[in-house]
């Protein structure tokens, strides 16, 4: 059998076959993402409902930028309503105040509930129902009850018009204007722009290009954190760009390391897997689990994470469809000579190979890069420190088999998140400016959220 990935996507085998239901696991099961980084005394209200969407995430292969918006909204109605009991926090959505009686973990969890089973479209019955049993009945219980869902169902009503729903279609809807010039994105393939030869009318499409016009939670605009223009094709830094992925993320790339081979693919979390927000979400859990976190800061942190995470996605996509901008592989397969570059090393490469699957969306900015900056600088901002040494398994490794056993460590979140964005330089699905305008959008958008959203009262 084909262990690549590309192998396993082609052999058509399906999520049914691999025994996923609706329902998420317990901790201490395998299948649980607490089981893997979380010690049992750690287990908390917030951890066990953010296990169950990170679960949903991969059991219903949620891709990337929908993940993120997945994650924003039951992490804030979770917060919002423990926060109308406990009135900690500051907060720009009006929710208001709950009832004094009501117990904000049963709130926390029925409003966390409510808004996921909004945006996953699974009802989530035997966890609210397994939830709801660990407390005992009686006034608390049922106003915490009343009152989440109330707040859960006011954030659902709330996104309702944010933008999201057309968004989900691959067309482009007019949204973006398309580039014109020898930049352009199309999609990677064998046969996409194969002369001579048929046209294939059927492709991979763009994956969600309005994505990047949903109303966001923490940013002012869609476009606040935008990345600046992308090379000119015919200089000189364009065409270093060109020869550095070309040698270094070919499938049969001579100058990359055995280290940076693992890394690509440690870090590239594709479908039946937390996914990148997922990823740092996980990252948070597994460092904060230990700090002294009260229950309802552990919610607001989460809930800035998963918001963030999800202005992260739009921020991104925003940026990709605004400038449109050529994938790797299609430039070095297919495009160089369009370039009008006169740098000898810009000539076209037919059989050249992205040593991970290129992703069928344009290149700048990187999604990976954002989700990671916003991610390692949002947790160093809750913890007050970017220096924790933190090591562990890829979250999922059913595409990746060559992970089994394999444990990465860091000594910085920074470091983590600087890791995870080069994979796709090393993995060459990526250019070089793709990590470094991203980092900036994200570094920016985590410092913008934590500096202006949920501010402690008094």
């Amino acid at each position: 059998m084909d262990l690549s990935r590309r192998g396993f996507l082609a052999s058509g085998v399906s999520l049914a076959a691999l025994g996923v239901s609706g329902c998420v696991s317990s901790y201490g099961s395998k299948t649980s993402y607490l089981s893997q980084i979380v010690e049992p005394q750690n287990q908390n209200t917030v951890f066990y409902w953010v296990d169950a969407v990170m679960q949903q995430v991969r059991d219903q292969r949620v891709a990337p930028p929908r993940a993120a918006y997945n994650f924003a909204m039951p992490m804030a109605a979770g917060f919002l309503a423990a926060n109308g009991i406990l009135q900690e926090y500051d907060e720009p959505f009006g929710i208001g105040q709950g009832p004094a009686n009501a117990d904000p973990e049963v709130a926390y969890g029925v409003a966390f509930a409510t808004a996921a089973a909004e945006v996953f479209q699974q009802p989530f019955l035997f966890e609210r129902t397994g939830f709801k049993r660990r407390f005992p009945d009686g006034e608390a219980k049922r106003l915490g009850v009343e009152w989440g869902r109330k707040v859960g169902l006011e954030i659902v009503k709330m996104r309702t018009n944010d933008g999201s729903e057309s968004s989900e279609v691959n067309f482009y809807l007019g949204r973006y204007q398309r580039r014109s010039d020898s930049l352009k994105w199309t999609p990677t393939g064998p046969y996409y722009s194969a002369r001579p030869g048929p046209a294939f009318e059927t492709f991979a499409r763009p994956l969600f290009p309005g994505h990047g016009v949903i109303k966001p939670w923490t940013m002012t605009s869609s476009s606040q954190f935008r990345a600046p223009a992308f090379y000119d094709p015919a200089s000189p830094e364009f065409a270093d760009e060109f020869d550095n992925i070309r040698r270094l993320g070919g499938a049969d790339s001579t100058i990359r390391t055995a280290d940076e081979a693992e890394i690509a693919l440690f870090w590239e979390d594709g479908p039946w897997g937390i996914t990148p927000p997922g990823h740092f979400i996980y990252i948070g859990l597994q460092v904060m689990q230990d700090r002294g976190f009260s229950f309802i800061e552990l919610a607001r942190a989460f809930a800035l994470l998963g918001m963030t995470q999800c202005d992260a996605s739009i921020s991104a996509w925003d940026s990709k469809y605004a400038h449109d901008i050529i994938r790797p592989e299609t430039a070095i397969r297919y495009r160089a000579p369009a370039f009008a570059n006169n740098d000898p090393r810009m000539t076209a490469q037919k059989n050249w190979r992205s040593y991970i699957p290129t992703p069928e969306f344009p290149a700048y900015t990187s999604g990976h890069s954002t989700f990671g900056a916003v991610g390692a600088v949002m947790i160093a901002n809750l913890i007050g420190t970017d220096q924790v040494s933190f090591s562990h398994e890829s979250p999922d490794q059913v595409l990746w088999p060559q992970l089994t056993g394999i444990r990465r460590h860091w000594t910085s979140l920074s470091q983590a998140a600087d890791e995870n964005g080069l994979s796709r330089l090393y993995g060459g699905v990526h250019w070089l400016a793709d990590h470094t305008a991203a980092m900036a959008s994200g570094t920016a958008i985590a410092n913008h959220a934590f500096a202006n959203m949920f501010n402690k009262k008094g």
